[in-house]
This record gives C-alpha cells, structure tokens and sequence, in this order.
C-alpha cells in the first residue's frame, strides 16, 4: 500500500510539471512552424522540439541500433504504448520522415496544427475506401524515395502486447521494395499509459532493429509478420494477434 501511495503521490507531483515542460516546449515549436517556408525546415523544427520536451523532463530515450538506419529511404514502424509514443518517435528519428497518423488527431487543438505542418499523412481507420486512397498516397511517396514512419497497431489501450497490424503501410514498402526498420520503445506505457493524464517519471528506451528486406519477402503480409517477429524478440509483451486468433 505504502508503495501504490507512494507511486501515486510521485505522479500526482510530476505530472503537472510535464504539462508544463510540454508548454514550454510546444508553443515555441508552433511559433516556428508558422513561419518557417519548407516542409524539411519545419521538420527539423518539430525534431527538436520534441528532443527539447523530452530533455526537460529529463527522460531523453537512449537509443540502440541507430546504425541499422539505412542511408537510402526506408520504412520504420514501432509499436504504440502511450501518448509519448510519437513524440519520442519524433524526437529519436531523423527529421526527414513522412508520419502516418490516424485522422482523429486533426481534430485534437494544436496537435492537428503541428502534424499537418510537417506534413504527416493521416489516415481514417474505419474508411475502406479512405484507407485505400491513403495506401496509394503512401506508395507514391514511397516510389518517390520518401522515408515513413508509422505505429502499424493504429492505436493503444491500457492491455499490454502487440495488437494486430494494420496492412497499408506494409503494402507500399512491399510494392517500393523499400527496407521496413523495426523500432520498440520501451518505458513509454509506464510512464504515461492510456486513460492516464499525469504522467509518472521514468527512463525510455529505443531498439532500432535490423531492416527487413522487402524484396526477400513474397508478399506484404510475409513482410509485415516478419517484421512482427523482430518486434516481439525485444518488446517483452505479448503478441495479442495470437491471443485474438484463438
């Protein structure tokens, strides 16, 4: 008891002050996107102001594997635990990156402002026909040599363990036959899990994996369970795909 109290005190106290880091962070982040002129300009405004945030809180991620970031254009994907996740992503990823995001974010204040300002592409989950049209958009700039980065479970709860993928963002690098990176962060759900509004102090961490080879797969879903496996290897939680097939 004594322990939970303590836990709870610690987030109650922390807490506002991320809120605050977050502010402090954001709105000079936003005062630059307005004025600066090209989309590669406000991505490395957006990048550091997201290492800045998560300098301030003092939970800088350590990164491993940053050297298993291709040169050429790739596709990273992550798996998505916490409201953080894509801020740290941001902030761990060089800047040049192509976001896929799901829609409802366009309609959060200033969050939806910051995303189409460094030109993320946004996706409406429950829209076949939208999912389509973006899986298109999204193969065009991958054929174009764009890098993406997307979170292929499309979205989180409190459940630990990978949820099911979502195939778009598959496709196009199997299509490009561009490298899929697999990224895990660790620590983010700890610290900030869903339905949770104060967030607890802690450390991350990011394994950037081995790139998957599309052109060595037969198929998009052979690439997608691929790099599945690689995830799981380093996740530590359990694969929820299994657990929903049974």
């Amino acid at each position: 008891m004594a322990v939970r109290t303590l836990k709870l005190l610690s987030r109650a106290i922390f807490g506002p002050f991320v809120w605050l880091m977050l502010a402090a962070a954001v709105i000079p982040t936003l005062v630059l996107l307005l004025f600066t002129p090209t989309l590669g300009g406000r991505r490395r405004v957006a990048h550091f102001g997201a290492r800045a945030f998560l300098l301030l809180i003092g939970s800088t991620p350590r990164v491993e594997g940053i050297r298993n970031l291709p040169d050429e254009p790739c596709v990273v994907v992550a798996n998505h635990a916490s409201y953080l996740d894509g801020i740290i992503l941001k902030a761990a990823l060089p800047p040049n990156f192509t976001f896929l995001i799901k829609a409802e974010m366009t309609s959060v204040p200033l969050a939806g402002f910051l995303l189409r300002r460094i030109g993320s592409a946004f996706v409406y989950r429950e829209d076949d026909s939208h999912r389509l049209r973006t899986g298109r958009r999204l193969l065009k700039a991958a054929m174009r040599g764009e890098s993406l980065a997307f979170f292929p479970e499309g979205t989180f709860d409190g459940k630990p363990g990978l949820k099911p993928f979502l195939p778009g963002a598959f496709a196009a690098a199997w299509r490009a036959k561009l490298p899929v990176v697999p990224v895990v962060i660790s620590g983010s759900r700890r610290m900030l899990p869903a339905e949770v509004w104060l967030c607890a102090p802690g450390k991350l961490f990011i394994t950037i994996c081995a790139p998957v080879d599309s052109a060595a797969q037969e198929s998009a879903s052979e690439l997608a369970a691929a790099t599945r496996r690689s995830m799981l290897e380093r996740l530590g939680e359990p694969d929820l795909e299994k657990a929903e097939s049974r």
